[in-house]
């Protein structure tokens, strides 16, 4: 079956702006709720994962605005789970991928999300630098992000003694292959924002 956005006139609207960038139709979700009962944080959401499709669904500013900015977005783990159980195979954590980059982009990220934001941003500069996950590496940046300088510091001496966080990173061999993915990464988002 084929879907439109003919009810889309809008060219700003997030329906648009999230089939133009993730070619996932919303208007296919039809609100079974199945995405929302199986999703292990929908308790913990300020919005259900169908709710926030169906608030895409309207096409209202203000709706979308919200969308943009609730902490749904930041809590989804990309496990899965609704794409499995959703009877239209709405790509969800796609749409929701793109929802986080509109967020930061629009400065709308909610404030309750900035612990996830720096994790976020401090394992992609370990996986930058290095090629691979330094753990250590991860922990400090994470720390030096949010200042939760105290915080597990207690298990840190024993996952030491048990060889789970080696001091000094793990540099793979071709890490330029790494910095081309970043290149080419940035290069796809300058575009598409050249494009809007």
């Amino acid at each position: 079956m084929s879907y439109s956005l003919h009810h889309s006139t809008e060219s700003n609207s997030l329906l648009y702006k999230v089939f133009e960038n993730t070619g996932e139709t919303v208007y296919k979700c039809y609100q079974c709720g199945k995405c929302s009962a199986g999703c292990p944080l929908s308790g913990d959401m300020d919005y259900a994962p169908s709710s926030v499709l169906r608030m895409i669904q309207l096409e209202i500013p203000e709706l979308d605005s919200k969308v943009l900015s609730s902490y749904s977005i930041w809590l989804c783990l990309t496990c899965e789970t609704c794409v499995t159980r959703c009877p239209q195979e709405v790509d969800l954590p796609k749409i929701i991928d793109y929802l986080r980059s509109e967020s930061i982009e629009h400065k709308k990220v909610n404030p309750a999300a900035k612990d996830i934001i720096a994790f976020h941003k401090t394992f992609l500069d370990s996986i930058r630098t290095t090629g691979r996950l330094y753990e250590v590496g991860l922990i400090a940046g994470y720390k030096f992000r949010t200042f939760h300088l105290l915080q597990d510091v207690s298990v840190a001496p024993k996952m030491f003694l048990l060889g789970k966080l080696n001091p000094l990173p793990h540099i793979i061999k071709n890490r330029s292959a790494i910095e081309k993915i970043f290149r080419k990464s940035n290069r796809a988002h300058a575009g598409k924002e050249a494009e809007q």
